[in-house]
This record gives structure tokens, C-alpha cells and sequence, in this order.
């Protein structure tokens, strides 16, 4: 009993030792994070999420190679972050799930002629923007709509998630819209007579109506003008710095007006100013 008692104190003042040395040991410093540019050098990879079939912006030419605006951006990204334009694997995206790649981490970055809204802004970061653009509506040449307001009793084409999308089922929650998931199909479905009209971005509009002399662009806007931007995913504020500061290189070398000349320029009127499409070292005048 005598000896159980004796050693009690001694064990409470080891205890007690231990616990001391326990407190003066310094702390261990947390883990730092992950560079996320670094991650992508040592993928040695860039991964773009890219349209293929919204020419001049992204599309797949007779080749079977990613080429346009969007595209080419994304090489010159390659090249500057991982020293070789072809260190980019590009990612076919359609209007709707350009989003969820981003959450999912299917994608690093989405160039892919996003416009940027309050909703979106809420789901992904925006970079500083590269395009402006605005809302049109293209239609038959032949066609009795002359404006907007013809197209409430009749049936417009919609691309799934674009702009035009949002805008109508927002303000026009009345009209009858009829959707599909990619440009293309939606393009088609106007030229098989499914709908009366195709809103969508008025740069694609005038593409496909200079390409395609039966039809015409309607004057009126939905909405407002409007950026275009590249988008990371929510949160990852140093790819879009990154993006950022590329942006505002490229600016210095007119790199957005080289491929404006090189896919945008033919598609539009001769009278288009650059500067009404293009928004060259992130710059928005808005």
C-alpha cells in the first residue's frame, strides 16, 4: 500500500513533465497549399475547355484540328505558361456544360465565347474579358418578323445555357422557345424550318449570315452589350491572376487584333471596327 501511494505523486509529476514538454515543443507548420500553376507544369499540360463547331471562335476545320480565336488563344496560354503551344489538350464543350467541366475539374480553364453575367459570376471567376458582344436574333430573309416583338407568338431557337437562353427565359418566360444542346443543331433546326428565328451571339449571327445569304439579322438587341472572358473555376484566383496578366502581355502585341484579321475580320461587314468586337489587353470599356 505504502509503495502504491509513494509512486502516484511520481507518476503525476512525469505526467506533468510531459505534458511541459509536450507545450514547449514548437508547433509544426501547417502544409502549404498546392500552387495550382504549378500543378499544370507538372502535368506539364494545360486543359482547355473549347467549342467545335461556333466558327470563327472554335471549331474543327477539314484537318480534324482545334483551330479559331478561342483556340489560338489557348495555344499562346501553352506557350507562355509550359514553353510549347502544343502543351494544351483542348476539351469540346457545349454552351451547358462548359460550367460543370470547371466544377469537376475536367478543365483548368474554359475559352469558350462566355459571356459574363451576374449568374455566372456566382458559379466561376471570370478573367478580364477578351470579346464584347451582344444578343441578336437571325431569321429567314423571306421571314414576315421584322422585330422582336413579332417573335412572341412564334418560335425561336435557343442554344441551351447561351446568353439568349438566360435573357428570354428570364424577360420572355411567355414565349416558346425551343432548345438544343449544341450551335450546330440549333442552326439546322432553323434552316429545316423548326422555329421562326435563332437568337443567339450576334457575332455568330453574322457569321452564318454572311455565309449563308438567305438570312438576315435583326437590328434589336436582348439586353444589353455585353464582355466576353475566359472563366476558371470559383475560387482558383491564381490561374485567373495569371490569365490577367497573359491578357495584359497579349495586349501590348495586338494578339487579339492578329487573330481578329485571322478568323474574325472576313466574317463581318467591311465597316466593322476591331475595337466594337475585340477587347485587347482585358481593357472593357463598358
Amino acid at each position: 500500500m505504502k509503495t502504491a501511494k509513494l509512486l502516484l505523486p511520481l507518476l503525476a509529476v512525469a505526467l506533468l513533465a510531459g505534458c511541459d514538454k509536450k507545450a514547449e515543443e514548437p508547433a509544426k507548420p501547417a502544409a502549404a497549399a498546392v500552387s495550382y500553376i504549378d500543378k499544370i507544369k507538372a502535368r506539364d499540360k494545360l486543359i482547355v475547355g473549347v467549342f467545335t463547331d461556333k466558327p470563327p471562335f472554335g471549331f474543327v476545320n477539314e484537318a480534324g484540328r482545334y483551330v479559331g480565336f478561342d483556340t489560338d488563344i489557348g495555344r499562346q496560354f501553352a506557350k507562355d505558361l509550359l514553353g510549347d503551344e502544343n502543351k494544351v489538350e483542348f476539351v469540346a464543350v457545349e454552351p451547358a456544360s462548359r460550367i460543370p467541366f470547371l466544377q469537376s475539374d475536367k478543365v483548368d480553364l474554359i475559352l469558350a465565347n462566355m459571356t459574363v453575367t451576374p449568374e455566372r459570376k456566382e458559379a466561376v471567376d471570370f478573367t478580364n474579358p477578351n470579346l464584347k458582344v451582344a444578343v441578336q436574333a437571325l431569321v429567314p430573309k423571306d421571314s414576315a418578323v421584322k422585330s422582336l416583338d413579332d417573335l412572341a407568338t412564334r418560335t425561336t431557337i435557343v442554344t441551351t445555357g447561351t446568353t439568349a437562353d438566360i435573357w428570354l427565359t428570364k424577360n420572355h418566360p411567355d414565349w416558346k422557345l425551343l432548345k438544343f444542346e449544341k450551335n450546330s443543331e440549333s442552326l439546322q433546326a432553323l434552316s429545316a424550318g423548326r422555329g421562326d428565328a435563332y437568337a443567339q451571339d450576334n457575332l455568330v449571327l453574322f457569321s452564318w449570315a454572311k455565309q449563308n445569304p438567305g438570312y438576315r439579322v435583326l437590328e434589336e438587341k436582348l439586353g444589353d452589350e455585353a464582355p466576353i472572358a475566359p472563366a476558371v473555376k470559383k475560387g482558383n484566383i491564381e490561374l485567373r491572376d495569371w490569365v490577367n496578366a497573359e491578357l495584359a502581355k497579349l495586349g501590348e502585341e495586338k494578339f487579339l487584333l492578329k487573330l481578329y484579321d485571322q478568323y474574325v475580320r472576313k466574317e463581318l461587314s467591311d465597316d466593322t471596327k476591331p475595337e466594337s468586337v475585340i477587347v485587347e489587353g482585358g481593357k472593357w470599356q463598358g
